[in-house]
């Protein structure tokens, strides 16, 4: 198993600096689009939104190519365990919006038999973006609030093989399913 190392939390702050700007700035996206909110997602990627210019690039090859994946519509019992096999084929660090109401906490459908409430109860959620759906401006304004969480992050403590063997930081649904 790779590590980073006891030494890389003595690494000066202007080396994280330009590792974290770097990681910042070339987000790759899949989309996981399950319902209304995908259409406000594919508005965003177009040219009056243009998420490129923040460094943000739609749609990935698929989710070994990805280091974002935005989740949005309504997370069906039935779809949950294939958003959670693409989130592990997703390689590290890995990040993910929930992006609409409905992905947040299951949305109108919240009382459904067959409705997941939120996302979070399946993968780690980094930024949660409300709404029904939410407009362009709001999925921006998220993507912004990921790359200033990836501008301040350590890469010692995002790796979950990077932590001290033995320590509660070892099981990852420790952290409740938000990080």
């Amino acid at each position: 198993m790779p590590t980073v190392g006891p030494i890389s939390r003595l690494a000066p702050k202007p080396m994280r600096f330009v590792l974290n700007w770097g990681r910042r700035y070339s987000l790759w996206v899949f989309n996981f689009g399950l319902a209304c909110c995908a259409i406000e997602f594919i508005a965003t990627s177009m040219s009056r939104h243009d998420f490129i210019r923040f460094g943000v690039i739609p749609f990935a090859n698929g989710p070994r190519q990805a280091d974002l994946m935005i989740v949005s519509g309504t997370v069906t019992d039935k779809m949950a365990p294939a958003v959670k096999r693409l989130y592990e084929q997703m390689p590290d660090p890995k990040y993910v919006i929930s992006f609409g109401a409905c992905s947040n906490s299951g949305g109108p459908y919240w009382d459904s038999y067959c409705v997941t409430n939120g996302v979070d109860q399946i993968v780690p959620v980094d930024v949660y973006v409300p709404g029904c759906p939410p407009r362009p401006e709001a999925l921006l304004y998220g993507i912004m609030k990921l790359q200033e969480k990836i501008g301040q992050e350590r890469l010692s403590d995002r790796y979950l093989w990077a932590r001290p063997h033995g320590s509660a930081d070892d099981d990852p649904s420790a952290d409740g399913g938000v990080s």
